[in-house]
């Protein structure tokens, strides 16, 4: 499971976010920059964790609800001009093809239940 492209594309994401958000100013670094770093560790985990689940569906959804919280916080950023309109696009396409391989994954994984 672990070479499925989701885990490939989340690791990607995480390798340019955290060198991303350590250039953070430091009023905003200790707070915005913490929750995007949390919050994409977290969604990674949810998908390890489905990995392994026999029933993954629930952690899924818990997935999703993570890369939500992930994309909100990443429009903040924008909004607070701590990324670029370039970088907000790429990381945005990041997030959006993660999402839909996360989608793919729930269904299938919602159709067996």
């Amino acid at each position: 499971m672990k070479e499925s492209p989701i885990f490939t594309r989340t690791y990607d994401l995480l390798c340019w976010l955290i060198p991303m958000t350590v250039k953070f100013p430091r009023r905003h670094r200790f707070v915005l920059a913490t929750a995007v770093q949390q919050k994409a560790l977290l969604f990674q985990e949810r998908l390890i964790e489905a990995g392994r689940d026999p029933e993954p569906a629930p952690i899924l959804r818990a997935a999703d609800t993570e890369l939500q919280k992930l994309r909100l916080y990443l429009r903040l950023c924008h909004d607070l001009k701590l990324l670029s309109m370039g970088q907000y696009e790429h990381v945005t396409r990041m997030v959006s093809e993660i999402g839909r391989l996360l989608n793919g994954w729930r269904k299938k994984a919602e159709a067996t239940v």
